[in-house]
């Protein structure tokens, strides 16, 4: 039109972003397209590797790699405690545990049913799949929801997973295993059903989610007194070396003391709240003390676990007796 003001193009805020963000938003992207989980097995005693997860929530740069696995190698096979989060993970895992041995897997153990530890379960022999009854309950209850969930979080880290409950129902007590004397300890708290694994013969303990390591912990299945009594038998097991569900592996009780400091917090600030008479979002607004600030993914945590657990604390004082008066 003769005369008009030139037209001028809106230019999508992704183009506007600073060229640091775009690099930064390519590499993650690319990172992702290697669906690479670059699993390093760390020994931490005889026999016994130990892969680390990422502190992090799920993300699609991770993968969902933010749990620890573990493996024993025995003369009667590989012993391995959790599968990780995706049908990748698992066949990674499976590679990394062929350059340490060439023994056959002989049992993988699901600690509880949450997704980051069974959606891996795929990639190895269904015959050496092994949980507690109320896991392998939980798993196919539960397995596909949270399968779908991974999707949408992590993408295409996991394509092809479906969920595969393990057929063994695993009892509680001791078992021989190739030279390992392994205590499959029978608790819960963290969820309906979890497995802690102690090896008698190294003193290492695998704790699943019943510990976290300078991480948050996650509470969406949890009853906070079952798991304060997971945790006293826990301590009083007589382990050397503390494997827990997420975080850095430890020489001893701190990891335990930690979580129950953070479940001792959270318990008693839901508790407090729910007798003042506070709402949810209120409720979410209160502050985190210094000591528990340092944890990793401590406020997204915290917000869920209210969502998770308040309803709970209200509908508890609601329904206690008043006390009368004077």
């Amino acid at each position: 039109m003769s005369g008009a003001a030139p037209m001028r193009l809106r230019v999508p805020r992704l183009l506007r972003a600073p060229a640091a963000a775009l690099a930064l938003g390519w590499t993650l992207l690319l990172g992702a397209a290697d669906f690479d989980y670059a699993l390093q097995p760390r020994r931490i005693a005889d026999d016994t590797w130990v892969l680390t997860g990422r502190n992090e929530d799920f993300t699609l740069a991770n993968g969902g790699n933010i749990v620890n696995t573990a493996f024993i190698v025995t003369a009667d096979g590989v012993v391995v405690i959790d599968s990780g989060p995706s049908r990748r993970y698992g066949e990674q895992l499976r590679q990394a545990i062929a350059r340490v041995t060439d023994q056959p897997i002989r049992m993988v153990l699901n600690t509880h049913h949450h997704p980051d530890h069974i959606l891996g379960n795929q990639a190895f022999p269904a015959d050496t799949l092994a949980a507690l009854a109320g896991t392998a309950d939980g798993i196919h209850t539960e397995g596909g929801a949270f399968n779908d969930n991974m999707y949408r979080l992590v993408g295409d880290w996991m394509a092809g997973t479906e969920v595969v409950t393990p057929a063994r129902r695993l009892p509680s007590g001791i078992q021989e295993i190739g030279g390992h004397r392994l205590e499959f300890i029978a608790l819960d708290g963290h969820t309906g059903a979890d497995l802690a694994v102690l090896d008698r013969s190294t003193g290492v303990l695998f704790a699943g989610d019943l510990v976290f390591h300078d991480r948050s912990p996650t509470t969406p299945h949890a009853r906070l007194p079952a798991w304060n009594a997971a945790l006293d038998r826990l301590q009083a097991s007589g382990f050397r070396v503390l494997v827990p569900g997420h975080g850095p592996v430890a020489g001893d009780a701190g990891p335990i003391r930690q979580t129950r400091a953070w479940l001792a917090w959270l318990d008693g600030t839901l508790r407090s709240a729910a007798e003042d008479g506070l709402d949810m979002n209120e409720v979410m607004a209160l502050p985190i003390p210094a000591e528990f600030r340092r944890l990793a993914v401590v406020e997204a945590e915290y917000r869920r676990s209210v969502g998770q657990l308040y309803p709970a604390y209200e509908q508890a004082a609601l329904h206690r007796p008043r006390r009368s008066g004077p």
